[in-house]
């Protein structure tokens, strides 16, 4: 019983995702002449690592508004903030892409094309700490509220291609934060 429950509201949830996307969809702005349309658009350009797909975080999580918590889901209650399965970002483009892919559409066919092969996109990570760091993603979720993942990795609703903003990877980054909130800097909080 439970278990459908869950099957049951993925699939609205999908399809709720599915039907926001293509209401921005129709209001989105018109390619601008003499301008790179984004789906031709080369992102090796850019900041950060060209990923296997250009996924556009300014589009997602700028324009249609998704919280980050929607794809990386295990942020919430887990150390790891996971990346997202082929099938959380099916969920919201099978709908749109089934029959209606516009040819400008490239990144989203090269999605199709990993979920037809059954292959998953092996993204390239990003932000990354040293294995003797405990970080729990989870608890820094609940003490920042809505500002948590800006707080160490930017605003993600303004990057086309996501880079590293901050060098979380040093601990005097960690140590700021600790004090400006006036929270514990033990070192067993972190290490162990």
């Amino acid at each position: 019983m439970g278990k459908r429950l869950l099957v049951g509201l993925g699939a609205l949830v999908s399809v709720f995702a599915a039907t926001l996307i293509l209401s921005h969809q129709s209001g989105a702005q018109q390619p601008v002449p003499g301008k790179t349309p984004a789906a031709k658009f080369d992102s090796s350009s850019m900041q950060g690592p060209r990923q296997p797909i250009f996924f556009r975080h300014d589009i997602h999580v700028g324009q249609i508004q998704m919280q980050c918590q929607y794809c990386h889901y295990s942020v919430g209650v887990s150390n790891e903030p996971g990346i997202p399965s082929m099938q959380t970002c099916m969920g919201c483009h099978f709908l749109y892409v089934t029959g209606r892919t516009p040819e400008n559409k490239a990144e989203i066919k090269k999605l199709v094309a990993a979920w037809n092969a059954k292959k998953p996109v092996e993204w390239l990570r990003i932000h990354e700490l040293a294995r003797h760091v405990h970080f729990p993603h989870s608890r820094h979720i609940k003490a920042l509220g809505p500002q948590a993942c800006a707080t160490c990795h930017g605003n993600i609703a303004r990057m086309p291609q996501v880079y590293k903003v901050n060098n979380v990877n040093n601990m005097g980054f960690c140590i700021t934060c600790h004090l400006e909130r006036k929270v514990t800097r033990d070192c067993s909080t972190c290490h162990y």
